[in-house]
This record gives C-alpha cells, sequence and structure tokens, in this order.
C-alpha cells in the first residue's frame, strides 16, 4: 500500500463500486486512502486514522465486528438508505456527496478528535482534561491549575517515584540544588483538593524516593 506522508490515512473497506471511485478522485482528496481487501483476517501495517466504508459492506458481519472493536480510529460510513444502524459510527455522510465536502467531514472529524485525544489523560480512574483543567471521576470534578495539570501528568507518565528535585527541573524549571517548598506546597494543595471532592488520598502516594501516582 502507498501513503502520502503529508495525509491522513484513511483505511477504505468499500465495496467495488465505491472503490472506483475514490481511486479516480484520489488526487483531490485531501487524505490517503488505503485499499485493503484482507481486513476480516489481518491488521495492515500503515497507520491509519479512520476507518471509511459504505453500506454494502455493512453485509459483511466479519469485517464489521471487527471495525466495531476498534478503538484508537474514527469509523465513518457512508450510506444512501435511511434505514441502517448507524450508532456505532462517529460520522455518517449521505451519498451522493462532492468531493469538497467529503474533504471537509472527513478532515473536521479527525481533527476534532486528535484535539480531544491530545487534551485528555488518562490517570487510573480519572481523566484530566488539559484543555478545561479538570480533574474528572464520573459526573464529579474538580478544577486544577495549569502547574496542578503538568504535575499530574508528568507523575502518571512515569513508573517509579519522582523526587522533588526531578519535579523542580522539569517543570520549574528550577536548578536540581534549588531549595524551595515549591512541590511540596502544589502537591499538597491538590491531594487535599482530591481528597475534599473524590475522598481519595491515595492518587498522589508519597515515599522516602518521591512521589508517584
Amino acid at each position: 500500500m502507498h501513503s502520502n506522508n503529508s495525509k491522513l490515512n484513511i483505511l477504505c473497506l468499500v465495496s467495488n463500486e465505491f472503490n472506483n471511485s475514490l481511486v479516480e478522485i484520489k488526487e483531490y482528496l485531501k487524505f490517503c486512502p488505503l485499499f485493503y481487501k484482507d481486513f476480516s483476517k489481518n491488521e495492515p501495517k500503515t497507520n491509519y486514522s479512520a476507518v471509511l466504508i459504505d453500506e454494502a459492506v455493512l453485509k459483511n458481519k466479519s469485517i464489521i465486528s471487527k471495525i466495531y472493536e476498534e478503538k484508537n480510529s474514527a469509523k465513518i460510513l457512508i450510506f444512501r438508505t435511511k434505514l441502517i444502524e448507524t450508532s456505532n459510527f462517529d460520522l455518517l455522510i449521505e451519498a451522493p456527496v462532492s468531493i469538497n465536502e467529503l474533504n471537509k467531514k472527513i478532515i473536521k472529524l479527525i481533527t476534532s478528535r486528535k484535539f480531544t485525544q491530545n487534551s485528555s489523560v488518562s490517570i487510573k480512574e480519572y481523566i484530566l482534561d488539559k484543555n478545561e483543567k479538570k480533574l474528572k471521576k464520573d459526573s464529579i470534578y474538580i478544577i486544577v491549575t495549569e502547574k496542578e495539570v503538568q504535575v499530574l501528568e508528568l507523575l502518571s507518565s512515569e513508573k517509579k517515584p519522582l523526587s522533588k528535585k526531578v519535579i523542580l527541573n522539569k517543570i520549574w524549571q528550577y536548578a536540581v540544588d534549588a531549595d524551595t517548598h515549591t512541590v511540596e506546597t502544589h502537591i499538597y494543595r491538590l491531594r487535599k483538593k482530591i481528597l475534599d471532592k473524590f475522598n481519595d488520598n491515595k492518587l498522589i502516594i508519597s515515599s522516602k524516593k518521591g512521589y508517584l501516582i
């Protein structure tokens, strides 16, 4: 399979008719269509941002069940019949559709998904929303500061405790021998917020070697 690194890769699992249409307009697309016939048996080696199918493929149960298992890529359906099950798709495009509209809808979906993925971090049973500056658990949340966001993200990215000096250097860019209670103060306030709202005093653990999530 050939892919253009300057474009988003979209895996196209479509009928022969739609496949031929995409091939004809390929040079006008703002994404790179990847055509793969053995998806139900083997995964493509090329990374892709979304899976595009047309309603004819809905009849292929082995392909559809595998598409539904996909968690990292968006699912796009191009359809002509409205009486079909569509709840498992992230984007529905009714045919016929212009090239400009096809490009616009798909790029908008992928861009939106990337923004959401980049702004959210899963930390145990919590979600850290870096855009809204919230730490969420179910329907409950606390507001966190920019530094608290950085502390949470840093600690959650490490498997071993981080010392005060390492945290200072990575977040505040202080010299490693700085003498300050900045880290202790920020983590104390953050832990108090978490305890007061979520009744959880075990998210950020302190030890002799430093702090750990």
